[in-house]
């Protein structure tokens, strides 16, 4: 009896995960959002305005989306974990509606997918001729691939 009291009232620690990764969330988007804003005026005071430039820019704010979603995939494990060891009644979107370890893993896959995705486009951006970019996108190709799989395979059971 003692013991399953105290399994019970174990659940209540993973709100340490919560915090932390709603903690480390908030700070990821607050930098990038800094970040931003402190390249957005630099480059409006960047004198002359050339296509290396643009690339350049270009390039950042690719980098920065990655470091965004990074921040949502932070959160959407965080509310997960809420929503399945605190309080299951919280309300969510229907797109992130979780029922249990599962339905959050499958989050964090698709997430994963987006986040390769998004670093094949920077280093496709920033490409110099010079890296193996053919290699680099056929290794992240074959992890999507993979992570695709499982996604589907999940989604027949």
């Amino acid at each position: 009896m003692m013991v399953g009291r105290a399994l019970q009232w174990s659940r209540w620690f993973v709100l340490i995960a919560v915090v932390c990764a709603l903690a480390g969330s908030i700070a990821l988007l607050v930098y990038e959002a800094i970040v931003i804003v402190g390249d957005v005026a630099a480059t409006l005071h960047m004198r002359p305005v050339t296509p290396k430039l643009a690339k350049t820019v270009a390039v950042g704010l690719i980098e920065a989306l990655d470091v965004f979603l990074i921040a949502i995939v932070a959160q959407v494990i965080s509310l997960g974990l809420y929503v399945l060891f605190i309080d299951e009644t919280m309300p969510l979107p229907r797109w992130l509606r979780i029922g249990d370890l599962d339905d959050l893993k499958s989050h964090l896959v698709s997430s994963v997918i987006a986040v390769l995705a998004v670093l094949f486009m920077r280093e496709a951006v920033a490409w110099d001729g010079s890296r193996d970019l053919l290699g680099f996108g056929a290794a992240l190709a074959l992890v999507i691939a993979a992570l695709s799989l499982y996604l589907a395979v999940k989604g027949k059971h």
